[in-house]
């Protein structure tokens, strides 16, 4: 079978990987041309266009780039009509899927969704669009098979795949003590700067997070930063703070910290699963905050509390995002904190939720046989 996997950002392009490797053990003889990343692109998949340049941000973002926006679209377009797939296969990344979704739907060719947009948070007209043009939808956290069930669509879910990626991480990785040594870290506790992956995303949280860090001289504030953003950036930022820098080794940073600061996504996920203590972080343009509080339907903006469906960790959101409220939180979350412990607990609870290990293997085994079986062979 030909597969034409999107992704359009960094968590895109992990658990696309993921799904690369497996599908390709599902699908001997699978030939995947993608969208994605260095990691899409080291499981197998032919890579046509990276992530950096197609990942905005936000309302302004996108209109102040519209003309790449929408040539990235033609671009897109083209590239699938040339490769005939059998199946498109889209994760997350919505503004750019779904219209690739008409688009595949309209040329005959099957849609799958890997992981759900976040239509149970905002923009749930939107799902409309998930039952006209896509054939099987996976979702990846359990309370969205109740969401899709009032809307009528048969969602699919097998498990997190975040999960088998972490726990395959971890009995690789060597122990801490080897870790900290190969990032030039010292014995001091380690605050891990988690602040985003996108480049807006950076320039608006790392600044708040690092200037935490003179106050706490007994702790080691590391930037994790991302590769494929300019290092520049991080040295403008940061620079002018006692923190470190270091590029692409997010995984090896939390494993080693005592607690984090994160922009929140993913990582925030990341950082529960590898257990540590975190204050979520999240300030966008006033225009962007203004236009989601009208659409955002959800108690919160963590993907840890919002699988707990209560406060496990804080979120510091736009305004409260400051430096009062920043060194309150670190205060209570670190090893002489009252909420590191309570946060532990919390992190436990979350595991049992997500259920167990397997989730991209399942995902791959169901999409090859549904594939097979469309086919009648």
């Amino acid at each position: 079978m030909k597969y034409f996997i999107i992704a359009g950002e960094p968590s895109g392009d992990l658990h696309g990987s993921n799904l690369v490797k497996h599908l390709r053990i599902a699908d001997p003889d699978a030939v995947i041309t993608c969208w994605g990343g260095e990691l899409m692109k080291e499981a197998g998949a032919r890579l046509l266009k990276h992530y950096r340049e197609t990942a905005f941000m936000g309302v302004w973002e996108v209109l102040v780039n519209i003309r790449k926006v929408n040539a990235n679209f033609r671009e897109c377009r083209r590239q699938i009509a040339e490769s005939k797939p059998d199946v498109l296969i889209l994760i997350d990344y919505p503004g750019f899927n779904l219209r690739m979704a008409m688009f595949a739907r309209e040329s005959g060719i099957r849609v799958f969704y890997y992981i759900s947009p976040k239509f149970w948070a905002w923009g749930e007209w939107r799902v409309k669009k998930i039952k006209r043009f896509v054939d099987r939808l996976y979702i990846i956290f359990p309370f969205e098979k109740e969401f899709y069930r009032r809307h009528d669509f048969p969602a699919v879910f097998l498990g997190n795949p975040l999960i088998d990626h972490i726990d395959a991480w971890r009995t690789a990785a060597p122990d801490n003590e080897t870790l900290k040594a190969s990032m030039g870290l010292d014995n001091r506790p380690v605050v891990a700067l988690l602040s985003g992956s996108r480049l807006q995303e950076v320039k608006t949280m790392l600044p708040v997070m690092a200037a935490a860090a003179p106050a706490y001289p007994d702790y080691q504030f590391v930037v994790a930063a991302m590769d494929h953003l300019p290092a520049q950036l991080y040295q403008e930022i940061a620079g002018k703070y006692p923190v470190k820098i270091i590029t692409g080794r997010t995984y090896d940073l939390l494993a080693v910290a005592e607690a984090a600061l994160v922009t929140s996504g993913t990582a925030t996920l990341e950082a529960a699963l590898f257990d540590v203590p975190q204050a979520v972080c999240y300030k966008t343009s006033p225009l962007t905050y203004m236009m989601a509080k009208w659409v955002i339907k959800v108690r919160f903006i963590s993907l840890v509390n919002l699988i707990t469906d209560r406060e496990v960790v804080r979120e510091l959101i736009q305004a409260d995002l400051n430096p009062v409220s920043l060194h309150r939180e670190l205060e209570e979350i670190l090893v002489t904190g009252y909420r590191h412990e309570r946060i532990k607990a919390g992190y436990r609870e979350l595991r049992s939720i997500l259920g167990g290990s397997g989730a991209s293997g399942r995902v791959a085994a169901d999409m090859a046989g549904n594939l097979v079986q469309k086919e009648g062979r």
